[in-house]
């Protein structure tokens, strides 16, 4: 027996994302989204209100990046989501974070967490919050890697859990993607 719980923006995982931007002053902000995926090869989506002082940052100057939330900093990534930097303009420093400029865009890369996307504003709907954004780099700190590639268990990216209000730490492999439904053929 299933119970239904009607219409939700409920999905596992919804991966915690930090959108970081430079204002007219060059001042670095941040946010916290979870409503956001990739839509194509070289294409991130996110639903964002026009609010949010990051989005008018990148309605502004263009570009962004896109941090993956980590278990290790998951206390500073829950505060630039609850601040307004509307109302809180040094947060990322208040939490902690420290930035450095990115190598393709013109934003900040928060220095703390290992691996971030660097974006090229492509569309935004006022009205629905849909942004599209161009992958221009996909970028990791070394400590990170094994053998060359982003290893999870080292990253420790983390996951909204919207139905319990909770953030949960990505863990054990359990398959093999594109080999392991082969069994089938």
């Amino acid at each position: 027996m299933r119970k239904n719980f009607g219409s939700k923006p409920w999905t596992y995982p919804q991966t915690v994302f930090i959108i970081a931007t430079y204002d007219e002053k060059g001042i670095a902000d941040a946010m916290n989204a979870a409503w956001c995926g990739i839509s194509d090869t070289n294409q991130i989506s996110m639903c964002l209100s026009k609010g949010h002082k990051t989005v008018k940052n990148i309605l502004a100057k263009k570009e962004f990046t896109i941090s993956m939330a980590t278990a290790k900093y998951v206390a500073e990534c829950d505060y630039v989501g609850i601040i307004s930097g509307n109302n809180v303009p040094d947060k990322l420093s208040k939490c902690g974070f420290h930035t450095t400029k990115a190598e393709m865009v013109d934003a900040p890369l928060i220095d703390e967490l290992p691996m971030a996307i660097e974006c090229r504003l492509q569309s935004y709907d006022e009205n629905t919050g849909l942004m599209l954004a161009e992958i221009i780099n996909v970028c990791a700190d070394e400590s990170i890697l094994t053998d060359g590639n982003i290893d999870p268990a080292k990253l420790e990216p983390i996951t909204f859990d919207g139905v319990n209000n909770t953030y949960i730490k990505l863990g054990d492999v359990v398959g093999n993607a594109f080999s392991d439904g082969k069994k089938f053929k």
